[in-house]
């Protein structure tokens, strides 16, 4: 639920060359491989990238961001996208083309190819790379795999170095967008199939309870599956406090949300504080249900779902907010969470993988199972107003640990590492 244009950054690889250390042109695959075993010792990004022979790389996704169902995954995809393209990497997010969308088109100076459509880009993305190869066509220097539930399977035709971005397992997810056959066969190549052919391939999550549950559930090895915790926007920051009790809720309104029982409880908590709103902003085609749900609970006066929203409104939304509430079932970390919190906002999330690492338990905020243990965690939040200023604080200060600038690096440096491998 990503919208509106948002102000310029400054340029990532504004790092000079001769601050970092050496130049790229004077570092070998040994040099490089050396430097990467010692943490102290860093290369600007740029160098980096051409000491460790990657000039392009192109991100294999199953959306992009300008999709109308983008979310926290699209948003993270093009914030790395768009700092490696600002250290002089040729950038290409190859991904499914919605409705009207162009084929191809420039973003934040990365380039977008979008030539199949919400399924068929699975198999279209394979036939476009062996297609080049077959024919001579320059390969990418590098690939990254965004694996969003159903696999690309990039270890069968994408050569190393290859890299995969994995938030979380779908496991069950399944069962909420598809018809129970399909869900079962989903689920069987998430779990059974695909992971075998991982083995050899360096897995990258947002957080160690991710990490933990994809070495569990798809049994691969966990010296394989690195941790890079996502960035923040800078320009997500404190503002105007509700002067009334505000519950902000963001996200797709997509069944795996449970945002009908997050409903439930904020009817609920309406009782205790008879002067709150609450506002679930996304966009999905749970839309008319929840908006029947609202009704027959008579909540739509104070209870708004406002559809997409644009950033500035998300902004005063977070801004304005006493606590966010998370009742997502799967996560691989919780945007949304380190989001608000940068605007000094507390929350209030399920207890799932991802969560366990964006919240911090009676700091940040609360982890609660949707019905009444949220509606209690959220009843704490909102009348005891010491206890929310010592999360707000909190919160502001765990998401300014939070940076893209940090994450592209961590992710650059991986994918350097596995290019040395094979130079």
């Amino acid at each position: 639920m990503r919208g509106g244009k948002r102000p310029a950054r400054p340029a990532w690889s504004a790092v000079s060359a001769s601050a970092a250390g050496p130049t790229s042109a004077a570092v070998s695959a040994s040099a490089v491989r050396a430097l990467l075993r010692e943490p102290g010792q860093e290369l600007a990004p740029a160098d980096l990238a051409a000491a460790a022979g990657i000039r392009s790389v192109e991100i294999i996704a199953w959306r992009d961001l300008g999709h109308p169902e983008a979310g926290g995954s699209e948003l993270h995809s093009a914030r790395i996208a768009e700092r490696w393209a600002a250290a002089g990497i040729d950038v290409r997010i190859v991904a499914s083309r919605a409705q009207g969308a162009q084929r191809r088109a420039n973003r934040d100076g990365y380039q977008v190819a979008r030539p199949a459509g919400r399924y068929s880009i699975f198999p279209a993305a394979m036939m476009r790379r062996l297609v080049a190869a077959g024919t001579g066509s320059a390969r990418p220097d590098a690939t990254v795999e965004i694996w969003n539930g159903m696999p690309f399977l990039s270890p069968l035709w994408a050569p190393q170095p290859r890299v995969v971005l994995l938030h979380h397992v779908h496991d069950r997810m399944w069962d909420t967008v598809l018809p129970a056959p399909l869900a079962a066969a989903g689920r069987l190549l998430e779990t059974k199939i695909a992971p075998p052919l991982y083995r050899r391939t360096r897995l990258v999550t947002l957080s160690q309870s991710s990490k933990l549950d994809i070495v569990r559930r798809l049994r691969l090895d966990e010296s394989r599956v690195d941790v890079v915790p996502p960035g923040v926007d800078r320009e997500f920051v404190p503002g105007e406090r509700s002067e009334h009790p505000l519950v902000v809720a963001v996200g797709r309104l997509v069944p795996y949300k449970r945002f009908d029982k997050l409903i439930d409880v904020l009817v609920e908590l309406k009782h205790r504080h008879p002067r709150l709103t609450a506002v679930i902003a996304g966009e999905g085609f749970e839309r008319t249900r929840l908006e029947r749900l609202v009704a027959s609970r008579d909540a739509g006066s104070w209870l708004d779902l406002p559809g997409r929203v644009d950033f500035p409104t998300l902004l005063r939304l977070y801004q304005s907010a006493w606590v966010l509430a998370s009742s997502s079932a799967f996560e691989g970390w919780g945007l949304t969470i380190s989001e608000a919190a940068a605007c000094a906002t507390p929350s209030v999330a399920s207890p799932i993988a991802g969560h366990f690492d964006a919240v911090e338990e009676a700091k940040t905020g609360f982890l609660a199972e949707p019905g009444p243990a949220m509606l209690e965690r959220l009843d704490l939040v909102l009348r005891d107003a010491a206890l929310r200023g010592q999360m707000q604080a909190a919160a502001l200060a765990k998401a300014h640990t939070l940076s893209w600038d940090g994450a592209a690096g961590a992710i650059l440096r991986i994918l350097a590492e596995e290019a040395t491998l094979y130079r």
